[in-house]
């Protein structure tokens, strides 16, 4: 078994900072939502953090932005353009992750430096990351300042729009969450994954699997 770094050190603290924000949006959003029935601290309070915790992450995307554009791992985010290569290799993700684990198969994608997502977590970050995300900033920014961002909110229908796609993309990122905390079980070890992201290191197999493994990934190991 071979060890690869796969987390470079701006990723890790991106990550950690992003998942601690992310819980306290969630929190602070769950308050704001249903104000008498999740009741963490005063609502004046939450939707201060909440607002704060806004900007932070938003801040913290850029440091992940600008690190992938002004470096090769932004090898890891280039969709693959050919169909024919692209389905079959998602099909077999997921009867891997449907059938084939529950069987003790081995996973078809080997992880390598520059292909450390499979198929299905490739299209499902691109979306996550580059659509999702910004668009949750930009729905966050108007209802933080509702007076001041009031002509743009009408152009889009009305603070009613802005606030139920807010609510419609937070939802869609705590469907997000839970199979991501699933997914980081599933290591060699239950907490190898985790691991790796606070090393930056993750175990892979020295022998490939039997499907074909990242295309664009190097063989060798990087320090």
């Amino acid at each position: 078994m071979a060890k690869l770094y796969i987390h470079p050190l701006p990723i890790r603290i991106w990550h950690w900072l992003n998942a601690l924000g992310i819980i306290l949006l969630i929190l602070t959003g769950l308050q704001i939502r249903y104000a008498g029935l999740f009741d963490l601290m005063s609502f004046r309070n939450a939707v201060r953090l909440h607002n704060w915790t806004g900007f932070f992450v938003a801040a913290n995307f850029l440091l992940w932005f600008f690190y992938y554009a002004f470096s090769d791992r932004i090898k890891v985010y280039l969709p693959e353009l050919n169909p024919r290569k692209y389905f079959p290799a998602m099909f077999r993700q997921v009867y891997y992750y449907a059938y084939g684990i529950l069987r003790g198969e081995p996973n078809p994608y080997r992880v390598t430096v520059y292909g450390k997502f499979n198929p299905m977590q490739a299209m499902t970050y691109q979306v996550v990351m580059l659509v999702l995300l910004p668009l949750q900033f930009f729905t966050g920014l108007l209802l933080w300042d509702v007076t001041g961002f009031s002509n743009q909110i009408d152009m889009l229908g009305g603070i009613r729009i802005v606030s139920t796609v807010h609510m419609l993309l937070s939802i869609a990122f705590v469907a997000f969450l839970l199979p991501h905390l699933y997914l980081v079980t599933l290591g060699h070890t239950f907490g190898a994954h985790t691991k790796g992201m606070i090393t930056g290191y993750e175990d892979v197999d020295d022998e490939p699997a039997n499907a074909p493994a990242a295309a664009t990934a190097p063989a060798s190991s990087e320090h």
